[in-house]
């Protein structure tokens, strides 16, 4: 896409950096994504600072896709927030959050790899856990039982992931995809099929049993 446009220098900057606390200067990483590694490395050292870390990755779809996945997996932490669940509730769901992450991504021929970082794990902890997130705040209204308009309302601000579960869902939906995105499903159902977030949140913990990570299981190492 950036090729046939004919922007061959594109730059992507993504990660952990909420505007708030990089206007105070408090130490912030962040990763810049070009095919192009001059242009990467001339915005790596444009912006690197004594407060502001920049590290170049080529990997820009992958970069990109973190960067709009993660705000899904954040309204999600923000409902289970809103329900009040706990400090379990929200590491399990960043943990699976980033597998079905990496599921899209890997679908799509990106780097699976960059999802462990900045743009990636770094973004999706820092989005599901600070108030800062529009992602998660607005999420917590719907989980205190607002309705999508009064949590918009509240929110006043663009919140992402909103978009981005509704054009995942209509895309595997139309397109019959065989991709396992459950959070991402019970998110858009929530949102915009008035699910209660409660019933989604079992229909999550229900799901059919499988192994945690399929790609590392082995016959050879189950004692049977």
């Amino acid at each position: 896409m950036i090729k046939e446009a004919g922007f061959n220098n594109v730059v992507v900057l993504s990660g952990p950096t909420h505007a708030e606390e990089v206007t105070e200067e408090l130490p912030t990483a962040i990763v810049s994504a070009a095919k192009n590694k001059k242009a990467a490395e001339e915005v790596q050292d444009l912006f690197m600072s004594k407060y502001f870390r920049v590290y170049t990755n080529p990997d820009v779809k992958g970069v990109e896709l973190g960067g709009a996945l993660k705000n899904v997996i954040a309204v999600a932490g923000g409902i289970c927030d809103g329900l009040d669940f706990g400090d379990n509730t929200r590491a399990a769901l960043i943990t699976r959050g980033l597998n079905e992450m990496n599921r899209f991504v890997d679908y799509h021929g990106a780097k699976t790899m960059t999802l462990a970082g900045l743009s990636g794990m770094g973004d999706l902890v820092v989005t599901c856990t600070s108030m800062h997130s529009r992602n998660r705040r607005f999420g917590i209204e719907i989980g205190k039982g607002r309705s999508f308009l009064e949590a918009e309302q509240k929110v006043n601000q663009v919140v992402e992931g909103v978009k981005t579960a509704k054009a995942i869902y209509k895309w595997l939906n139309s397109n019959q995809i065989d991709l396992e995105m459950p959070i991402t499903n019970q998110v858009y159902q929530v949102l915009f099929e008035s699910k209660d977030p409660y019933q989604a949140v079992e229909e999550l913990m229900l799901r059919s049993k499988k192994h945690e990570v399929e790609s590392v299981v082995d016959q050879s190492l189950w004692n049977i």
